[in-house]
């Protein structure tokens, strides 16, 4: 059985992906945690239903849509972190840096909580339901980010595994799960999920497209040779779970060649006119890929005198950005093959160049070195330069020179985008370059901006600027015209007295139905002792005044949180044994009458922390005696009374640590950003550059305030005129309609399960699937082979699949004889199916074993009886008689399915010389052709000519070589008895 909903992005132009997979035995898995740039709490309802029942969880993306919400349920849904999640460790990493970002950079990632329930937790308070404030949830820290990815299991392309369930769920019956290169980003996923007689591949979002930093997907064996045949793992599933997205739109360059220098082409045309470009992108996934073409083109652009490009600036924009690189360069062998070859080329250079130049200085050839080494390890890049600061952008804004900015993200919703966006609308010789394809607008306003802007380009309401790239393909620059463009800007403010009452009732409520419905697993405590720390920490009264300001608007929530806090017993009885571990002052604990684990004292096991290395391992632990008495002494020198201090320990100004008896400074602005430059690993060159120009006008004063503790969301509308051009480069990174139309047949599904797209993409892809597959229609049951769920709607994707067990007696299992096709054993067997006998051995000791155990007799009568009924029949060896007339009437069976590439192989390796002529036709030896039909069947042809040499030699035939070659790679079987490959005619070939 195999059901699949779609919970986000079926048929419909949102991005987000989740997707509910459902296996029998109550297996549940989850695909992907979603969100589209609305961040939509009342999108993720379905998703929190369905929490307490799901087995494992898998990522496939580090993109927003495929794993925005990941930070937001593991904060606010109790059980999710207890879950067990599986991801590629690019995915892991990067995803955390992407989280980051997005909860640093907009305020409504927080979630708003909604209208409703805070009507029931107003209660006496006078709110009308249309004023109600925009309370945000608690946003997760950087650190609780952190620690939410370091649970998720790290895995391998190409290595089955059999995850671990739940620990709420009963097991998982032999799940085992595989990833596979999906292309579009680094560590992106296609899942092959195995379960019984299911075999589903789970394939969202996937590029087959070889591009500079990603190899193609794994369908055809991926980047590194690939072929013309979908790889053995990934073909004939019982059902496909794939993408619509794109399939009506035409490619727009028929390389990736033409793509990037379309890309650069547009880029020259803006700042040769001394324009500013801007180039909006994800923060994680897909710029990658820009920044590495773009520092590429920085680099060439002095040997082939480019002077546009050479005479301007190259900037990354991302909160962010200092630790995607710092992903990026660990990741190298996740990336092409090509990124490897080049560092490595570019490094050889470096080293012949420092070892011929005899005159330097010992200094100069190791500053020369460090700087060599720096510019040519992964991802240290001499031209594209970080900006990391709201601040920066507007003082690189303020300059009128040329330059090129990427800025996270694609969606102008919460990103730098949307900051340059704003101030570089009004001038006519600026540039937006949309990456990706937007669809229609949906979802309210926050997604407005990004559809907007696509809705321009493609009207060209104002006419188009029609140029001429280097490489002769045409520009098109479509003109905005002056017309108003309107944006939002969200911003967080604290609570004001009524306001602070209303979050807390409604954390007193969500705090007692957490506790009924997991028991206790989850609570809200910490999210109230950051309440109580901001309230202590952004008070400027005295300490009477604010006891007494917080006593009236916490009152309320006291008097409900109070109900068991007074009350011992109750408390105890509500925590259970528990409360010997988390109740302070509590020792003693009744067992009498208890049972299970309410009678044994409680222990939580403390989970270790593990990379694809091992265990992780505390230096600390490791040290010396002299070097722990070094740091012992340290920190006694630091602090003579003994006293420790603890993170957000308050202290008084005359008590802050001296150092060589002077008071400790704070390093200035520009020391820090050097330090954190050069802990980047940027070259010297660009780090001076890059300081004289920041160190100057940014100071302390202009690190942004974000308030602290409760807060709401503050919603501005600003209104700028756009001048200046629109133009599309699709950098998606996404499967097309050419790649799905000629991949599906190849794959050979028995069924197909469209996700993700449009209605109208998905009902083409679709009618197309029924065309290329040869379906003409529905079953007898009303069942369709093509599936197209909604949003919340279920379907049945499984096959009817015939399987029995039967026991095999001994006599027959003695004469079986077992043949391998590409690692399985297959045999066939004819006997006679026979019910087994209540006096059989086996069933004799499991029912005397019974009786021992159980003195009822009625019980063991039962027992017997449910065993006779559970027991199997039996295949036994046919008579003579019967064996001899079915052995006539059985014809040969060949199992296996054999690859004309393998076959290409296997023959070269033994001498012969094979190659591939026209449409799939694979000539040997110039003698024999072999051809493979499309049902499957193989055609040998033969010339009849042999070389006298080889009969010679000793040596078989080229015809004689082919044809065991094929029968090797089969297991031909017939009737009960084997016949030996080289005894029996193969059907379909034809001498």
């Amino acid at each position: 059985m195999f059901n699949f909903t779609p919970l986000l992005g079926a048929q419909s132009s949102s991005p987000a992906s989740q997707s509910l997979l459902e296996f029998e035995g109550g297996i549940k898995i989850l695909v992907d945690v979603g969100w589209d740039s609305n961040f939509d709490v009342s999108k993720l309802r379905e998703l929190e239903k369905h929490i307490p029942t799901l087995s494992i969880i898998l990522l496939t993306h580090a993109t927003p849509s495929h794993i925005a919400a990941f930070a937001h349920c593991c904060k606010h849904f109790p059980l999710f972190t207890q879950i067990p999640i599986y991801a590629t460790t690019p995915v892991i990493s990067l995803g955390r840096t992407l989280l980051q970002d997005i909860y640093a950079a907009a305020p409504q990632a927080s979630t708003v909580i909604p209208g409703s329930s805070l009507g029931e937790s107003s209660l006496g308070l006078n709110t009308p339901s249309d004023n109600k404030p925009q309370i945000l949830l608690q946003p997760p820290t950087a650190d609780e980010i952190t620690s939410y990815f370091a649970l998720i299991n790290p895995l391998r392309y190409s290595q089955p595994h059999q995850p671990l369930p739940s620990p709420f769920l009963p097991p998982l019956n032999g799940l085992a799960i595989t990833a596979y290169n999906a292309g579009h980003s680094l560590g992106g996923t296609i899942w092959h999920i195995q379960h019984g007689m299911e075999s589903v591949v789970y394939a969202v979002d996937w590029n087959l497209a070889r591009e500079n930093l990603f190899g193609g997907a794994s369908w055809l064996g991926g980047g590194l040779g690939g072929g013309s045949e979908v790889i053995e793992q990934l073909r004939k599933p019982t059902a496909l779970v794939c993408s619509s997205k794109g399939v009506e739109s035409t490619p727009q360059a028929a390389s990736r060649a033409k793509r990037d220098e379309l890309l650069l082409d547009m880029v020259r045309s803006s700042l040769s006119r001394g324009g500013t470009v801007l180039i909006p992108s994800d923060s994680s996934a897909r710029v990658l890929e820009l920044a590495w073409l773009l520092e590429g083109a920085w680099r060439r652009s002095g040997d082939n005198s480019d002077h546009v490009i050479r005479d301007s600036k190259l900037y990354l924009a991302s909160r962010t950005v200092g630790s995607t690189l710092e992903v990026a360069r660990s990741m190298i062998e996740w990336m092409d093959e090509n990124v490897t070859k080049s560092f490595e080329a570019e490094s050889e250079n470096k080293r012949g160049h420092r070892r011929g130049d005899s005159k330097r200085t010992n200094d100069q050839n190791k500053s020369d070195g460090d700087s060599g080494d720096r510019t040519s390890s992964p991802f240290n890049f001499r031209f594209l330069r970080m900006v990391q600061r709201k601040s920066r952008i507007e003082k690189l804004l303020s300059k009128r020179n040329p330059k090129v900015i990427i800025a996270s993200d694609a969606s102008f919703d919460w990103g730098f985008s949307k900051d340059v966006l704003k101030r570089m609308a009004d001038d006519p010789n600026n540039l937006v370059i949309l990456t990706e394809d937007y669809g229609q607008a949906e979802g309210g306003p926050a997604s407005l901006l990004g559809h907007t802007l696509w809705q321009w380009y493609q009207a060209k309401e104002h006419g188009i600027a029609v140029e001429s790239g280097k490489s002769g393909q045409a520009l098109d620059q479509a003109y905005t015209g002056g017309r108003d463009l309107a944006i939002q800007d969200y911003s967080r403010v604290q609570l004001a007295d009524k306001e602070l009452a209303l979050y807390q009732q409604y954390l007193a409520t969500q705090k007692q139905l957490q506790s009924i419905q997991t028991s206790g697993i989850a609570n809200l405590e910490n999210t109230n002792d950051a309440i109580e720390e901001a309230d202590s920490s952004s008070s400027s009264s005295s300490d009477e005044s604010d006891d007494e300001r917080q006593g009236k608007s916490l009152n309320f929530s006291a008097r409900m949180l109070s109900g068991g806090r007074n009350k011992a017993t109750e408390d105890k009885e509500l925590q259970g044994i528990n409360a010997l571990l988390r109740k302070p002052g509590c020792y003693d604990w009744d067992v009498r009458g208890k049972r299970g684990r309410e009678a044994v004292f409680p222990y939580v096991s403390k989970r270790k922390r593990v990379d694809e290395f091992g265990e992780l391992i505390r230096p600390e632990d490791y040290l010396r005696a002299e070097e722990r008495d070094e740091i012992d002494g340290r920190d006694i020198r630091d602090n003579p009374d003994g006293k420790k201090s603890g993170l957000g320990e308050k202290r008084k100004w005359g008590e802050a640590t001296f150092i060589n008896g002077k008071t400790p400074r704070r390093p200035s602005s520009g020391t820090r950003k050097r330090q954190k430059l050069n802990k980047l690993g940027m070259s010297n060159h660009n780090d001076r550059d890059e300081v004289v120009e920041s160190s100057s006008d940014e100071s302390e004063s202009e690190i942004e305030d974000v308030p602290t503790g409760p807060s709401k969301l503050i919603t501005t509308t600003s209104t700028v005129q756009a001048n200046l051009r629109l133009a599309y480069v699709d950098f998606s990174g996404l499967h097309d309609q050419r790649s799905l139309s000629m991949l599906i047949p190849l794959i050979q599904p028995r069924r197909v399960v469209l996700t993700g797209g449009t209605e109208s993409e998905t009902k083409w892809l679709a009618d197309e699937c029924r065309q290329k597959l040869g379906i003409t229609g529905r079953h007898s049951d009303g069942s369709d082979d093509i599936l197209t769920p909604a949003v919340g709607e279920t379907v049945t994707a499984s096959m009817d699949t015939y399987a029995w067990t039967v026991k095999l007696s001994r006599e027959l299992v003695k004469r079986i004889q077992w043949q391998d096709v590409r690692g399985l054993g297959v045999v066939t067997l004819m006997g006679k199916l026979a019910p087994t006998s209540s006096d059989d051995s086996t069933v004799e000791g499991q029912a005397r074993k019974r009786q021992r155990t159980d003195s009822d007799e009625s019980v063991t009568e039962g027992v017997a009886a449910k065993l006779d009924d559970d027991v199997p029949p039996t295949l036994d060896v046919l008579p003579a008689n019967q064996a001899a007339a079915t052995r006539t009437a059985a014809q040969p069976l060949h199992v296996g399915d054999l690859r004309l590439a393998d076959l290409r192989r296997m023959l070269q390796s033994t001498g012969h010389t094979a190659e591939f002529r026209g449409e799939g036709t694979l000539v040997i030896d110039n003698l024999v052709a072999v051809r493979k039909t499309a049902s499957g069947q193989i055609e040998v042809e033969s010339s009849g000519m042999s070389l006298p040499n080889y009969l010679v030699q000793g040596r078989e035939s080229s015809f004689q070589t082919v044809k065991r070659r094929i029968y090797e790679g089969l297991a031909v079987i017939a009737g009960g008895r084997f016949h030996h490959p080289a005894q029996s005619d193969m059907v379909g070939m034809y001498c």
